[in-house]
Protein backbone atom coordinates (compact mmCIF):
# COMPACT_ATOMS: atom_id res chain seq x y z
CA UNK A 1 0.00 0.00 0.00
CA UNK A 2 1.24 3.26 -0.75
CA UNK A 3 1.88 6.35 1.44
CA UNK A 4 3.30 8.48 -0.93
CA UNK A 5 0.65 11.36 -0.50
CA UNK A 6 1.10 11.11 3.35
CA UNK A 7 4.62 11.35 3.13
CA UNK A 8 4.46 14.38 0.72
CA UNK A 9 2.04 16.07 3.22
CA UNK A 10 4.10 15.25 6.33
CA UNK A 11 7.77 16.73 4.19
CA UNK A 12 5.40 19.75 3.39
CA UNK A 13 4.40 20.38 6.88
CA UNK A 14 7.78 19.90 8.33
CA UNK A 15 9.45 22.11 5.88
CA UNK A 16 6.33 25.13 6.97
CA UNK A 17 7.41 24.51 10.72
CA UNK A 18 11.00 24.33 9.97
CA UNK A 19 11.16 27.55 8.10
CA UNK A 20 8.88 29.35 10.82
CA UNK A 21 10.84 27.77 13.56
CA UNK A 22 14.33 28.97 12.10
CA UNK A 23 12.92 32.66 11.49
CA UNK A 24 11.46 32.53 15.20
CA UNK A 25 15.03 31.64 16.09
CA UNK A 26 16.04 35.17 14.54
CA UNK A 27 13.39 36.63 16.30
CA UNK A 28 14.85 35.06 19.84
CA UNK A 29 18.02 37.31 18.57
CA UNK A 30 15.90 40.36 17.95
CA UNK A 31 14.14 40.05 21.43
CA UNK A 32 17.71 39.74 23.08
CA UNK A 33 19.38 42.75 21.54
CA UNK A 34 15.91 45.37 21.54
CA UNK A 35 15.90 44.30 26.00
CA UNK A 36 20.09 45.05 25.87
CA UNK A 37 19.08 48.06 24.34
CA UNK A 38 16.51 48.42 26.58
CA UNK A 39 18.48 47.99 29.73
CA UNK A 40 21.51 50.17 28.63
CA UNK A 41 19.41 53.12 27.35
CA UNK A 42 17.29 52.97 30.50
CA UNK A 43 20.58 53.10 32.56
CA UNK A 44 23.31 54.48 31.16
CA UNK A 45 21.48 57.69 29.23
CA UNK A 46 18.44 57.84 31.55
CA UNK A 47 15.89 57.04 28.56
CA UNK A 48 12.99 54.69 27.90
CA UNK A 49 10.19 54.06 25.82
CA UNK A 50 6.62 52.29 26.52
CA UNK A 51 6.68 50.95 22.86
CA UNK A 52 10.53 49.73 23.05
CA UNK A 53 9.20 47.71 26.19
CA UNK A 54 6.11 46.19 24.85
CA UNK A 55 8.19 45.13 21.76
CA UNK A 56 9.82 42.93 23.69
CA UNK A 57 5.98 41.42 25.05
CA UNK A 58 5.54 41.16 21.53
CA UNK A 59 8.57 39.55 20.49
CA UNK A 60 7.97 36.76 23.58
CA UNK A 61 4.34 36.19 22.44
CA UNK A 62 5.37 35.36 18.86
CA UNK A 63 8.25 33.04 19.84
CA UNK A 64 6.22 31.19 22.53
CA UNK A 65 3.36 30.87 20.07
CA UNK A 66 4.26 30.38 16.92
CA UNK A 67 7.97 28.45 18.51
CA UNK A 68 5.10 25.83 20.03
CA UNK A 69 4.55 23.93 16.09
CA UNK A 70 8.19 23.55 15.92
CA UNK A 71 8.94 22.27 19.40
CA UNK A 72 6.53 19.44 18.64
CA UNK A 73 8.70 18.74 15.23
CA UNK A 74 11.71 18.26 17.41
CA UNK A 75 9.67 16.15 20.56
CA UNK A 76 10.89 19.22 22.33
CA UNK A 77 8.03 19.31 25.05
CA UNK A 78 8.31 18.48 28.62
CA UNK A 79 7.39 14.85 28.53
CA UNK A 80 7.54 11.83 31.80
CA UNK A 81 8.69 9.22 30.43
CA UNK A 82 9.05 6.82 33.34
CA UNK A 83 7.43 4.17 30.68
CA UNK A 84 7.71 5.68 27.49
CA UNK A 85 11.25 5.21 27.26
CA UNK A 86 11.38 1.50 27.18
CA UNK A 87 8.51 1.26 24.71
CA UNK A 88 9.38 0.19 21.23
CA UNK A 89 8.98 2.70 18.47
CA UNK A 90 5.75 1.21 17.77
CA UNK A 91 4.72 1.53 21.02
CA UNK A 92 5.87 5.38 21.22
CA UNK A 93 4.07 6.04 18.02
CA UNK A 94 0.68 4.24 19.35
CA UNK A 95 1.26 7.09 22.38
CA UNK A 96 1.94 9.71 20.52
CA UNK A 97 -0.73 8.79 18.14
CA UNK A 98 -2.94 8.90 20.85
CA UNK A 99 -1.76 11.98 22.57
CA UNK A 100 -2.40 13.92 19.29
CA UNK A 101 -5.50 12.62 18.85
CA UNK A 102 -7.30 13.07 21.85
CA UNK A 103 -5.16 15.79 23.85
CA UNK A 104 -3.52 17.80 21.17
CA UNK A 105 -6.33 17.97 18.49
CA UNK A 106 -8.85 19.14 21.13
CA UNK A 107 -7.28 21.52 23.02
CA UNK A 108 -6.21 23.21 20.06
CA UNK A 109 -9.75 23.32 18.88
CA UNK A 110 -11.31 24.62 22.44
CA UNK A 111 -8.41 27.38 21.99
CA UNK A 112 -9.32 28.41 18.59
CA UNK A 113 -13.05 28.38 19.21
CA UNK A 114 -12.93 30.23 22.43
CA UNK A 115 -10.10 32.58 21.10
CA UNK A 116 -11.99 33.62 17.92
CA UNK A 117 -14.44 35.96 19.19
CA UNK A 118 -11.98 37.61 21.23
CA UNK A 119 -9.53 38.10 18.46
CA UNK A 120 -12.34 39.34 15.92
CA UNK A 121 -12.96 41.87 18.35
CA UNK A 122 -9.64 43.38 18.92
CA UNK A 123 -9.45 43.50 15.28
CA UNK A 124 -13.02 45.32 15.07
CA UNK A 125 -11.88 47.69 17.00
CA UNK A 126 -8.38 48.02 16.22
CA UNK A 127 -7.00 47.99 19.51
CA UNK A 128 -4.47 49.46 20.87
CA UNK A 129 -2.06 49.84 23.85
CA UNK A 130 -3.71 51.20 26.98
CA UNK A 131 -0.35 52.53 27.74
CA UNK A 132 0.21 56.61 26.41
CA UNK A 133 3.12 55.81 23.86
CA UNK A 134 2.41 51.83 23.51
CA UNK A 135 2.20 50.09 20.69
CA UNK A 136 -0.93 50.24 18.26
CA UNK A 137 -0.81 46.40 17.37
CA UNK A 138 -2.47 44.70 20.40
CA UNK A 139 -4.90 43.34 17.22
CA UNK A 140 -1.79 41.41 15.84
CA UNK A 141 -0.57 40.64 18.91
CA UNK A 142 -3.87 38.86 20.02
CA UNK A 143 -3.82 37.00 16.47
CA UNK A 144 -0.80 34.98 17.54
CA UNK A 145 -3.30 32.84 19.64
CA UNK A 146 -4.79 31.95 16.63
CA UNK A 147 -1.85 31.53 14.34
CA UNK A 148 -0.21 29.44 17.59
CA UNK A 149 -3.78 27.10 17.25
CA UNK A 150 -3.09 26.68 13.40
CA UNK A 151 0.34 26.04 13.40
CA UNK A 152 0.01 23.74 16.17
CA UNK A 153 -2.61 21.89 14.22
CA UNK A 154 -0.86 21.49 11.11
CA UNK A 155 1.95 20.12 13.08
CA UNK A 156 0.10 17.71 15.14
CA UNK A 157 -1.38 16.61 11.71
CA UNK A 158 2.27 15.81 10.56
CA UNK A 159 3.17 13.76 13.72
CA UNK A 160 -0.21 11.54 13.44
CA UNK A 161 0.59 10.53 10.06
CA UNK A 162 4.27 10.53 11.48
CA UNK A 163 3.29 8.05 14.16
CA UNK A 164 0.36 6.28 11.61
CA UNK A 165 3.42 5.26 9.16
CA UNK A 166 5.79 3.84 11.95
CA UNK A 167 2.66 1.79 13.59
CA UNK A 168 2.08 0.46 9.96
CA UNK A 169 5.54 -0.21 10.05
CA UNK A 170 5.71 2.22 6.06
CA UNK A 171 9.54 3.26 5.55
CA UNK A 172 10.11 6.16 3.83
CA UNK A 173 12.15 6.11 1.17
CA UNK A 174 14.28 9.39 1.92
CA UNK A 175 14.02 9.90 5.56
CA UNK A 176 14.27 9.19 9.42
CA UNK A 177 10.72 8.21 10.67
CA UNK A 178 12.52 9.62 14.34
CA UNK A 179 14.20 12.78 13.28
CA UNK A 180 11.31 14.28 10.93
CA UNK A 181 11.28 14.48 7.02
Amino acid sequence: MSFKWLENTISSIDKFTDTTGKLIAWLTFAMVVVSFAIVVLRYVFNLGWVAMQESVLYFHGIVFMLGAAYTLKVDGHVRVDIFYQRFSKKQQAMVNLFGALFLLLPVCITIFIISFDYVAVSWEIMEKSSEAGGLPLVFINKSLILLFVISLLLQGVAEIGRNLLIITSYNFAKTDLEGGI
